[in-house]
């Protein structure tokens, strides 16, 4: 099957049930892609598929058959994207472990609204855990994001 990772394609032979997080990290090295719980409900694993956040450990590579791939090292050649730059100015992260995850589902939100809500927000980065609970920073990098996207 064929995929395009970060804009470049591949080729994949394996399982079909393969979880994609461990075809990213394993096969082509992206390790920027963490694994969490393994079951989708912390969302370390968050990359986006066509533009959407999805939970890579529960996402097979059945499912990405055809489609596009985007991970946190493809997000932004030079690292710059809003949600990044947002993130830096604001000092979100503490040990960093989730933050790839978070920028991914951030990065997805802001993507679909423009402006998103502070309820929006909430609800969007509702099912990504911070260990560190660095919640106020990440919703502050958020809001700040979306006003420079």
């Amino acid at each position: 099957m064929d995929i395009k990772v970060n804009k470049q394609g591949q080729s994949f032979n394996g399982d079909p049930n393969m979880p994609l997080m461990w075809y990213l990290r394993d096969e082509l090295a992206l390790t920027g892609t963490k694994f969490g719980c393994g079951t989708g409900l912390c969302g370390a694993c968050t990359v986006h598929v066509d533009g959407k956040a999805v939970r890579s450990c529960v996402t097979t590579m059945n499912e990405v058959s055809g489609k596009s791939v985007t991970t946190i090292e493809g997000l932004s050649k030079d690292g710059n994207h809003p949600v990044q730059k947002a993130w830096r100015a604001e000092n979100v992260p503490q040990c960093g472990y989730c933050q790839p995850g978070q920028i991914m589902q951030a990065a997805a939100l802001i993507s679909e609204k423009k402006k998103p809500t502070d309820a929006q927000i909430l609800e969007a980065m509702s099912g990504n855990i911070c260990r560190c609970g660095c919640y106020q920073r990440i919703f502050t990098a958020v809001k700040a994001a979306a006003k420079e996207a």
